[in-house]
């Protein structure tokens, strides 16, 4: 004979074990505010386009939209929101690192492009 609280664990961990199988369901309501700011994100993408900006301004526009944007899908989409903090660091640090050593070939391109075109000229 068991007891209640055998009983009680055996009911929870079969109702858990259930419910681990089906998967965690999220309200659809978090689905349709990232489809919202999504399309409103675009749409100020597209904007940028329409109104004509041009540059720098143009292009630093645009990429911040993408990066909300795709903050956004990594965020909800990829559950990156409901998973442990270490988990998100070892997903979201390498790309960030690699922007950054990016970054700093870009800047040290144009240090070497600058130090070629006076070696070459005769400047130097």
């Amino acid at each position: 004979m068991t007891s209640h609280a055998e009983q009680e664990h055996r009911h929870f961990s079969q109702s858990a074990t259930a419910a681990h199988a089906e998967g965690q369901q999220h309200p659809i309501r978090i689905y349709l505010i990232v489809w919202f700011w999504l399309f409103v994100l675009s749409a100020c993408s597209y904007l940028v386009d329409y109104v004509g900006f041009q540059g720098y301004l143009r292009w630093g526009l645009i990429i911040v939209f993408m990066m909300l944007k795709a903050g956004l899908i990594v965020a909800v989409f990829m559950h990156m929101v409901w998973e442990r903090l270490a988990l998100a660091y070892a997903i979201l640090l390498p790309p960030i690192a690699v922007l950054v050593f990016a970054a700093i070939m870009a800047v040290e391109s144009e240090y070497t492009a600058i130090t070629r075109m006076t070696a070459f000229s005769g400047g130097g």
